[in-house]
Order: C-alpha cells, then structure tokens, then sequence
C-alpha cells in the first residue's frame, strides 16, 4: 500500500483520529506522516501542529520539532506546553541558552516561579 495514500484517507477527523492513535502506539514516524498532511491542510489549527512537534521530538527530528514548535508559539505565544517543549528540544540540541528563556516563560505560565528567598 501506498503509504501517501494511507496518511491522506478518509475525512480530516478520521486522520487526526488515526493519528492520535499511532502517536499512542509509539508509532511517531507513522504518527508524522499523517499530521503533516493535515498541518498543510490546516495550517492555523494549533491542535494537529503540537502533536505533529511532538512526534518530531520523540523520533528525534529536532530541528523539524523545533520549526512546528516555533510556528505554534507565533499562532499562541502563551502555549505553555509548546513552550516548554521548545526548551526541551534546544536542550536536547545542545542549546541551553536558547532553552533558557523559553523553559522560564513556561514554567511563569504554569503559575511557577522561583522564590526569591
């Protein structure tokens, strides 16, 4: 079977559902596949981008993490999840300064902040 086809059948529902499946299973690459049509498809949804980010972080596609995970913080700026991913995929590049700033941003959007003793 023909994957392309397999990741664009059935109705936009149907896909993210099929998605959210295999990104359950640990079936990221799969779970990628899918999502990118529907984030081409749907650009401004903020929902089927962070999923695909995620399947992106845990496949070790960092830098295609980092791309969806920057396009959901210009769609949502207070995305505290996306932020805090995004630390986590600079740190896991490398770039703990980068991470730096957006790692606070989530934790002072999670209502956490360091005591100042």
């Amino acid at each position: 079977m023909d994957t392309s086809t397999y990741y664009d059948f059935g109705t936009a529902a149907e896909r993210w559902g099929r998605a959210q499946q295999f990104f359950e299973a640990q079936e990221y690459v799969t779970a990628a596949g899918i999502l990118e049509g529907l984030v081409a498809e749907v650009p401004e949804q903020v929902a089927p981008r962070l999923l695909l980010a995620r399947a992106y972080y845990h496949s070790a596609r960092l830098r295609k993490a980092e791309t969806e995970l920057l396009a959901v913080l210009e769609r949502d700026p207070v995305e505290q999840y996306a932020r805090l991913m995004l630390g986590r995929t600079l740190e896991r590049q490398g770039r703990a300064a980068d991470a730096g700033p957006h790692l606070r941003m989530a934790a002072a959007l999670a209502g956490e902040f360091p005591d100042r003793g």
